[in-house]
């Protein structure tokens, strides 16, 4: 049992630990502590970099202005940090003076109500609360710059933004809904849920689960900045050598990306050890629950992909100020270099966007057929497979770059193959459903929603994965729809099914059911009639970014549009629907849905340390209809 198990008892006095630097800091002391440290960073390098004879006429060198800029930004994240609390545990333990029982529990936020989601919080339900505000405000903010571009594209010659804008937006709506697509599933679910699914007190390190939220949260400003900077534009895969020569904006993504690979490393350790170390007696491998399994191969996946992207920002942020030429060929280095560390990590980030969400609609389907999972080990292996395979075909994004020809045939190959595990995902879903009766919940349409658009985007991703295919719809609204297929109508149609099941046990209400449908069949019908414009679009010829386009493709961009305006609706709907619900909604039972994981026996709120004592596990948490 940890500290804070031990520390804890329910008869015990809301900790109030005087005197203690813990009970003063909170997010707001952190922004005032974030922003001194980066106006003193600003000021200190700006004036050791500019000439001492002349301060006014000598201005800063763009590569000067650029150390400048970035040695803010860390420094914002850096003092936010301090200023907000995450360094006083380390602090307290070199120095031989470790954190007494009432300032763990302190830091738990035990007693402290709302306050609690405002600080540096160990307990992770609230990290799973603040994760899921942060992933729905990430989603509106990128999905209102995803109106503004539509909007603009509704007829030729729009003028709605100008052309400089409309580069910056597509830059920005790119990587603002990346990361919050990275953690839209794991963020919230992974850690409000998963430590309760297993039978655990609590993560296995409570104190860089707070650090993961806060040092992500830290990102968001820095990556907001850009739009002061001159926008990013780039497009979200920032290709070197654009980006080396791009403005002051493309230092808060570099920025950003950094900042953000930190905190998923964090994340991404903290979930596995609590996975493999934390089970409780009796939850073998295979009593695991499926989203358990599909969030720690995520991960895991994560762990190793995500270093490329930070490493080639680490390399872009080197040419910008100290002129190094990693991808400068005048210099001996090499475009090909960025874009091979960029798809290392950028295909297999598709695959650990995508297995949580779909690993969270099995853990729906079982409960809502009332049958058990079907062929558990399948759903596992196709996970594997997927992943294993998804770092074996980087290079058919660069199909078109003239990198390597030769390996063309092999990463079609490897491309092509991934639809065998995927097939497996299919097969699970639909044989847990076959001569079943569905109990038609709002979870259970996300099931079939998801379905539908992940069969339509692995069978388009299986043409552009052949190179004749690939050669000419490379770099159209074809590609956009595809991608756009995957990840929003599979991986956060999967999100919002699992928000749907999972809100009763968050917030204890239920989900206003009403507004859930209208918001569910707008978004959907929505979707398709917008992706599928941008299909009709592409095929016919129309490349992607690009701000105007021929009266050719007048009738699809305006089909595309009209969707686009449902699915905004839509998620404004859904929006609404969890705001409302979370204050007025109908009180949940303890277990709406009759499931048989470990989360729906515990009550609401749970309490601090989940369990009064750890369950024992005897059978899997998928046995309906056994014994009868």
């Amino acid at each position: 049992m940890s500290t804070l198990d031990k520390a804890h008892t329910s008869s015990r006095p809301v900790p109030n630990p005087k005197r203690s630097l813990i009970t003063r800091l909170h997010m707001g002391t952190g922004v005032v502590v974030g922003i001194i440290f980066a106006a003193l960073v600003y000021w200190a390098l700006k004036n050791s970099l500019l000439t001492y004879t002349d301060k006014v006429a000598d201005p800063l060198s763009p590569h000067d202005n650029n150390i400048v800029l970035l040695g803010a930004m860390f420094a914002w994240s850096i003092g936010f940090m301090a200023g907000i609390g995450a360094f006083i545990g380390p602090w307290r333990w070199l120095i031989g003076k470790d954190l007494t029982d009432e300032e763990i529990l302190y830091l738990a936020g035990d007693g402290q109500g709302t306050k609690r989601y405002f600080k540096y919080c160990t307990d992770h339900k609230v990290v799973g609360i603040q994760y899921l505000v942060g992933v729905m405000t990430l989603l509106g903010v990128g999905g209102t710059m995803a109106m503004m571009i539509r909007t603009n594209l509704a007829r030729p010659g729009g003028h709605f933004i100008t052309a400089t804008v409309y580069n910056s937006l597509v830059g920005l709506h790119g990587i603002t809904m990346i990361i919050a697509m990275i953690i839209v599933a794991t963020g919230p679910f992974g850690n409000y849920v998963m430590p309760i699914m297993i039978g655990a007190y609590d993560m296995a390190f409570p104190r860089l689960n707070a650090l993961s939220w806060w040092v992500l949260f830290t990102a968001i400003p820095v990556l907001c900045s850009a739009w002061f900077l001159g926008g990013i534009p780039t497009g979200w895969t920032a290709y070197a050598p654009l980006s080396i020569q791009a403005g002051p904006g493309m230092n808060a993504f570099i920025a950003t990306i950094i900042i953000f690979a930190v905190s998923t490393a964090v994340a991404g350790a903290n979930i596995t050890t609590t996975v493999i170390a934390m089970r409780t007696k009796g939850m073998k491998w295979n009593r695991v629950p499926i989203f358990v399994i599909g969030s720690t191969i995520s991960v895991a996946l994560a762990i190793p992909a995500f270093p490329t992207f930070m490493v080639s920002m680490i390399m872009t942020a080197l040419d910008r100020t100290y002129n190094t030429g990693f991808f400068d060929a005048n210099m001996g280095g090499s475009g090909w270099l960025y874009s091979n560390l960029f798809w290392i990590m950028g295909h297999p980030e598709v695959y650990v966007i995508l297995i949580p969400g779909v690993a969270a609609l099995m853990e729906i389907v079982p409960v809502f057929v009332r049958k058990p999972l079907f062929s558990y080990n399948a759903a596992i292996m196709g996970f594997a497979g997927i992943a294993g395979l998804s770092i074996l075909v980087w290079a058919h994004h660069m199909y078109m770059a003239g990198w390597a020809p030769s390996l063309n045939g092999p990463f079609m190959v490897t491309t092509e193959m991934i639809s065998i595990p995927t097939g497996l995902l299919f097969l699970v879903l639909i044989g847990t459903m076959w001569r079943g009766k569905p109990w038609m919940k709002l979870p259970m349409l996300s099931v079939f929603a998801f379905i539908w658009d992940f069969m339509i985007g692995g069978i388009t991703g299986i043409y552009l994965s052949d190179v004749p295919a690939d050669s000419y719809l490379h770099g159209s609204m074809f590609v956009t729809a595809h991608f756009h297929f995957t990840l929003m109508g599979a991986a956060l149609t999967g999100a919002i099914g699992g928000l749907a099941y999972w809100y009763p046990k968050m917030t204890g209400r239920m989900l206003h059911e009403r507004a859930g449908y209208i918001s569910f069949w707008m978004v959907q019908i929505g979707f398709n009639v917008l992706f599928f414009g941008m299909f009709m679009a592409g095929a016919e010829g129309q490349p992607r970014r690009v701000v105007d386009y021929a009266a050719l493709f007048r009738n699809s961009n305006l089909i595309s549009t009209i969707g686009a305006y449902s699915v905004g609706t839509g998620m404004i709907i859904l929006l609404w629907a969890v705001i409302h619900s979370w204050t007025k909604g109908k009180i949940a039972p303890m277990n709406p849905w009759g499931a048989k994981t470990l989360e729906w026996t515990v009550p609401y709120p749970v309490p601090l340390t989940n369990f009064d004592e750890l369950p024992v596990i005897t059978s899997d948490p998928y046995g309906y209809g056994k014994g009868k």
